[in-house]
């Protein structure tokens, strides 16, 4: 079985900065922090503006409009009418950066463009998802686009220049036999400005559900019964203390809809949606005991229930856990499940099992061994010995797998699927 690794290596850029609202601590702080900046002269307001936006200006997308959003937060502070070159002022103030990957840039998802048009024969247009982790150890989504051809070799299109944050955020408390307020506000929608790249945009945590991180989105494109596609992802939601299964839906990468998952299988991490009906249902691959892999299927995409073990820790590199390494792929001898597995040390390592067609409760091939394991270079990290990744494409009849090294960079690597398939038992 060859499996081929490429050169390419996606790290962590701690340049990549937003603009977040920054809150000194209580409205005493507050209230004195806008009292000094009032005290100062018009001249020396336009000095410090001045130099702010020579210092700034090429990190951020449009200070303007973020000073004027975070000068609104604390408005209400304000004793008297000040200028405009005051209200930017106050809200530089109380703006501070964010290093969205000052820590790692791992855990990927691939999944085919909407747009492909402009391509040469044998090209396929790509957009890779991305666990990017900062200050705190919170996480949010990036993403990348580029192109695969005909030899499978990868190029990226133009790296992002900005890193922006959705133009519109729109609360949509749809379900409502939720009695957790935190979990009602978890549901929304989210749209950015389409002036920017793909590449600039950055899903970051928005509810409190999410507050300290949006990991491991593990994005597939879905095919509807009608012949359209839509995207999903299902990621986990966490607060420091509590874990939440939610699902992105978007159809072009523009504009996102995030919606809280329910019923006694929505729970844990590792959720991952096939990519069709199968008997007019939903079928999804989960964890539910950190242990093994169960699945489920729904008529509804938000609920889920009764999940049943498919696979359980079986050789001794596997002797830990078992998991899902994203949504399974279709072939024609049955659905791919790429899996991670952990043995001794901790040590995690990605294989494969095959799923029958027809009844993916049934497993019907597996490998005896793993398909990638850390070698010397990838196995250091933030979290060593360990291979990962959230989601893979079939292009070509080659399995393409971006996978996380060590939970600190990514790579990718290649396989012939019939290889694959002909080493499973």
């Amino acid at each position: 079985m060859k499996l081929n690794r490429t050169e390419i290596k996606l790290v962590a850029d701690p340049k990549r900065v937003i603009l977040l609202p920054f809150n000194p601590g209580n409205e005493i702080r507050i209230i004195n922090m806008i009292n000094r900046i009032l005290s100062l002269s018009d001249s020396e307001v336009s000095e410090l503006l001045k130099n702010i936006y020579n210092k700034f200006k090429k990190r951020h997308y449009n200070l303007d409009n973020s000073f004027q959003k975070n000068y609104s937060l604390v408005s209400k502070y304000v004793s008297r009418r000040v200028s405009q070159e005051e209200e930017l002022l106050i809200g530089a103030y109380f703006s501070k950066e964010y290093s969205i990957e000052s820590a790692a840039l791992f855990n990927p998802s691939i999944v085919p463009h909407p747009d492909q048009s402009n391509l040469n024969d044998g090209e396929l247009r790509f957009i890779i998802s991305l666990r990017a982790t900062g200050e705190g150890h919170i996480s949010s989504i990036e993403f990348l686009t580029g192109i695969i051809d005909n030899r499978l070799e990868i190029r990226f299109d133009e790296l992002p220049g900005y890193s922006v944050l959705p133009s519109k955020r729109n609360s949509k408390p749809v379900i409502t036999h939720l009695v957790d307020a935190d979990m009602i506000e978890s549901n929304y929608d989210i749209e950015f400005s389409g002036r920017e790249k793909l590449s600039e945009r950055v899903i970051f945590p928005y509810s409190k559900t999410e507050s300290n991180g949006i990991e491991d989105a593990r994005f597939v494109k879905f095919l509807n019964s009608d012949g359209s596609y839509v995207y999903y992802a299902t990621f986990t939601a966490y607060d420091g203390h509590r874990i939440i299964s939610e699902l992105i839906e978007t159809y072009d990468f523009f504009k996102f809809s995030i919606r809280t998952l329910t019923g006694n299988g929505a729970k844990d991490k590792g959720m991952a949606l096939f990519p069709e009906k199968i008997n007019d249902k939903f079928w999804m691959i989960s964890r539910q005991d950190g242990e093994n892999i169960f699945i489920m299927n729904s008529p509804n995409i938000f609920e889920w229930n009764n999940p049943e073990i498919l696979k359980i820790p079986q050789y001794s590199w596997e002797f830990v856990q078992v998991g899902n390494c994203g949504s399974p792929l279709k072939t024609k001898d049955g659905w791919l499940l790429l899996t991670h597995a952990v043995g001794t040390l901790r040590t995690y390592v990605i294989s494969a099992i095959l799923l029958d067609l027809n009844n993916p409760a049934k497993v019907i091939g597996h490998l005896r061994e793993p398909l990638l394991i850390a070698n010397d270079e990838e196995r250091e990290g933030y979290v060593p010995n360990v291979v990962y990744s959230c989601g893979s494409l079939i292009f070509n009849e080659y399995l393409i797998i971006p996978f996380a090294m060590s939970d600190s960079a990514s790579s990718f690597a290649t396989i012939s699927v019939s290889d694959l398939l002909g080493m499973m038992e």
